[in-house]
């Protein structure tokens, strides 16, 4: 059977689109979001944790409906899309009063720290606001698979982290694991990405960053496998050199593994436009390589 295009991983066959075009004229009230929901059933297209892969299978869809092979029913309302939304126009998130007198103290005084996983919570806009008032990125809200921390001290917050879903090309991160595309592929989902880490500056803890990676990694895993069906092996994340030098990550056993090419993954030029980074990677089990070298 003729390939006519490959999807997310995924080989789409004339087969298939000649499926997706008898459910449609199987269904012709349902509007495309429930078109998008019978054919993930239809096809067991679930994530990890068994909920459909609703989004992917609407842009698989789209594309089929734009390249003229499939006739999808009008749209019967426009979502807005806020992620598509420029950073400035996001309504900011509303301002919490926090304790923000010095904490200074040595380590074993504050400890044991608590970590809270604050994402669907009542703790989460506290977390949004924390990033937005003093990390110098501020505040984006990630997709695909994520988590959020706040991290307490004596009853107040000291610290963010943000966990997202692991870039799908990173050269020096492909080549520190050794797997194949085929492997990349099927097990990118057990990668996660701290995407966001931050120390509140009015935290004077000596080891306190170095302390609070540490305790993360131990957590992290059991934390994703509980929301999304699957455990994580590996951690890695971004350090802009000419801001800092990553030096928590460092103390905490994070391996350097090199830099980026500053060229990002829509790149057609082969030229740097963006700043480059330095990869840190941190894995979470001795036999990480041979578990995301798995292809069956």
């Amino acid at each position: 059977m003729q390939a006519l295009l490959s999807y997310r991983g995924r080989i789409i066959t004339e087969a298939d689109v000649a499926f997706i075009r008898k459910l449609i004229a199987d269904h012709p009230t349902a509007s495309r979001r429930r078109l998008s929901h019978e054919l993930c059933a239809a096809w067991n297209w679930v994530h990890a944790n068994g909920t459909p892969r609703d989004m992917l299978c609407r842009s698989l869809m789209l594309q089929l409906h734009r390249a003229g092979l499939i006739e999808l029913p009008p749209i019967r309302r426009q979502v807005r899309n806020y992620l598509a939304c420029r950073r400035a126009e996001r309504k900011k998130p509303a301002p919490w009063l926090i304790d923000t007198t010095p904490l200074c103290a040595r380590l074993a005084e504050i400890r044991p720290l608590e970590f809270h996983q604050v994402r669907r919570t009542a703790e989460e806009p506290l977390f949004h606001y924390l990033l937005e008032r003093y990390h110098y990125l501020g505040y984006t809200q990630p997709v695909g698979e994520h988590l959020k921390y706040l991290v307490y001290a004596r009853g107040r917050p000291i610290a963010c982290l943000a966990w997202s879903s692991a870039p799908r090309h990173l050269g020096v991160r492909d080549r520190f694991i050794g797997w194949s595309a085929e492997a990349r592929r099927r097990n990118i989902r057990f990668l996660a990405y701290n995407t966001r880490f931050l120390l509140l500056p009015f935290v004077q803890v000596e080891h306190a960053a170095s302390h609070i990676l540490g305790c993360m990694a131990r957590q992290l895993s059991a934390d994703w496998e509980r929301l999304y069906g699957h455990p994580l092996y590996y951690l890695e994340t971004f350090v802009d050199p000419q801001r800092f030098r990553g030096t928590c990550y460092r103390a905490a056993n994070w391996i350097v593994l090199g830099r980026t090419t500053g060229r990002g993954k829509d790149d057609r030029t082969k030229r740097p436009n963006r700043p480059v980074k330095e990869v840190l990677g941190y894995p979470l089990r001795p036999d990480f390589r041979r578990l995301l070298g798995q292809v069956s």
